[in-house]
């Protein structure tokens, strides 16, 4: 039987099933960053941006599919985070005009939709990249027409469609050179392709929820788990509002040992563990199932896995714990740090607001120093939306503002806010915290908009950025063969270094950041780290270069025990 219109009922239900499908796999998708980097969030910023959407959606009164795709536009914008939910917004904005006063959705309505919003998508992208969600999105909206030029059936459409976006999907690696290095999808296309699925599930009668997450292989998993721990807010949480305090991790070889009495199932396997605690991660291949999850009952955990085989690995930690002593440690430094730079408005509104995005306390302290008016929490690790950006230009009060992202991911969000906002605003590219800092020194308040944006924008190409990070999985890329648990020295976005030791990292990256022209080294230390050994690294850079003037400040940022800045 064929279906020959979507109502406001079924587009309800699509928009719920695809926000509640890449929310299941959010972290999966993060995995699939190209850079072996615990930053990686372009499922958390596609997740939570249509998460937004469909706030708005369900917010609306309205029966007409047009004026509820308007709506979901809306929110998509508004929430937006990171150049990917920037996109997304983007596709669904061209879908939402395209359809805006159509009551119901006919085949050639959505198919024609589809086709608009990937043509909005590529006008918002300055320097549209073949082998990304751009490609995605293109092909799928090409089938999409395609079906709906010979028959009127809506799912032969939607079927079409998500069977082009998944096909385009695997094609992205020889598009893209950096991802078949790596051996990945887009992500940004792998999430864009979740979504047509959960589309393409609901119009066909499919369950989205019963069937539950995109099931990671054993490598993927590791990743998963790493996104798991990795929570740039440890810090702020009370260990007794931890429900789940031990995390668990267990290897069965399956029907091996002396305890077995089930066959495995992997059902039955799962459902008992759900009982057991949160953050469940299962996979298994023919013979080995490998568990993560957090619980009060870690020895139950451990008996169940010995009832489908042997343990080949076993792991507890006790989170609580662990997050006692982050409090202690938070606690006894405490006394000498600055005061918190928060998004609050000045008590006087200035004249020019300089909004400006950093993770850590120490970190937005030096942004205040330098003239920031608004330090937004964030960054690398959790994307500032549309709407956070507009907020913290309205709620400064200002007759103008600047923004400073200090991370190009942000830059698409950025853009999107200065449309939104009742006064003049202009972006600083800064892609980097280096960056952004020298861009502050370019500022002078008795100039133009146009020529602080100018003298701040000339300023971004005095500096060297380097990052000193961890790698998160195996890989090869820049000339690399890059293990798990490496640090690396990133300058100006390309990894120049790859060693064992932090410190030793920091340094190597610093000899090849600077040159005969070199005056001012500053090392930022974060979370991860410690003043002593940014003491020894500023020694190390000193010996270099007795000229050099160096100088350390701590920034509290994680993910990155070091950023460093040559000028």
């Amino acid at each position: 039987m064929q279906t020959k219109e979507i109502t406001n009922h079924e587009f309800i239900k699509m928009i719920e099933a695809a926000s509640a499908f890449l929310d299941q796999n959010a972290e999966f998708i993060n995995s699939l960053n190209v850079f072996p980097v615990p930053d990686g969030d372009t499922g958390t910023n596609m997740s939570l941006s249509l998460d937004s959407g469909l706030k708005y959606v369900n917010d609306s009164d309205s029966t007409k599919v047009g004026e509820l795709a308007q709506a979901l536009a809306k929110g998509l914008l508004m929430g937006a985070r990171g150049n990917s939910g920037v996109i997304l917004s983007q596709i669904f904005r061209g879908f939402s005009k395209d359809v805006a006063q159509k009551d119901v959705l006919t085949a050639a309505d959505l198919a024609d939709a589809f086709a608009a919003g990937a043509q909005t998508a590529y006008k918002a992208v300055m320097k549209p990249t073949e082998g990304t969600v751009l490609t995605v999105v293109r092909e799928a909206a090409k089938a999409a027409r395609k079906t709906a030029a010979r028959e009127d059936d809506i799912v032969a459409v939607m079927d079409a469609t998500y069977k082009a976006a998944d096909a385009a999907l695997q094609t992205t690696p020889d598009l893209l050179p950096v991802l078949k290095q790596v051996g990945v999808v887009d992500s940004g296309g792998q999430g864009l392709t979740f979504v047509f699925q959960a589309f393409d599930d609901v119009l066909n009668g499919r369950e989205v929820a019963k069937k539950g997450a995109h099931q990671p292989n054993p490598t993927e998993m590791d990743e998963m788990v790493d996104a798991e721990h990795h929570r740039s807010v440890q810090g702020k949480l009370n260990p007794d509002d931890i429900v789940y305090g031990y995390c668990t991790e267990i290897m069965v070889r399956i029907g091996r040992g002396k305890q077995v009495d089930k066959k495995f199932d992997y059902d039955t396997f799962y459902n008992y563990l759900a009982k057991l605690g949160d953050s469940l991660l299962v996979v298994n291949d023919d013979e080995i199932v490998k568990v993560h999850v957090h619980t009060e009952h870690p020895g139950k955990v451990i008996a169940w896995g010995q009832e489908f085989g042997d343990l080949a690995k076993v792991k507890v930690d006790n989170m609580r714990l662990q997050q006692e002593t982050i409090i202690e440690k938070d606690e006894e430094t405490a006394d000498t740090q600055a005061p918190v730079a928060t998004a609050e408005a000045p008590a006087e509104a200035p004249e020019t607001a300089i909004i400006t995005i950093a993770a850590g306390d120490g970190m937005q302290t030096l942004f205040k120093s330098l003239g920031a008016t608004t330090v937004i929490s964030g960054g690398q690790t959790m994307n500032p939306s549309t709407q956070d950006i507009a907020d913290a230009i309205k709620d400064s009060h200002a007759k103008q503002a600047i923004i400073v992202p200090n991370n190009g991911n942000i830059f698409l969000a950025a853009e999107q806010a200065v449309k939104v906002v009742d006064i003049p605003a202009v972006i600083v590219h800064s892609k980097t915290i280096s960056q952004g800092m020298t861009a502050m020194l370019g500022f002078e308040p008795d100039h133009t908009l146009e020529e602080n944006q100018s003298a701040m924008e000339d300023n971004l190409s005095t500096v060297k950025s380097g990052e000193v990070t961890h790698a998160v999985r195996d890989t090869q890329i820049d000339g690399f063969d890059i293990k798990k648990g490496n640090y690396m020295g990133i300058i100006d976005g390309k990894i120049a270094v790859v060693t064992n030791d932090t410190e030793e990292a920091a340094i190597q990256m610093v000899n090849k950041m600077i040159d005969d022209d070199s005056e001012i080294v500053t090392i930022i230390y974060g979370a991860d780290t410690n003043q002593e050994t940014a003491e020894h690294v500023q020694k190390a850079v000193e010996e270099m270069d007795d000229e050099l003037e160096v100088e350390v400040h701590e920034g509290d940022q994680p993910v990155y025990p070091f950023v460093i800045s040559v000028e």
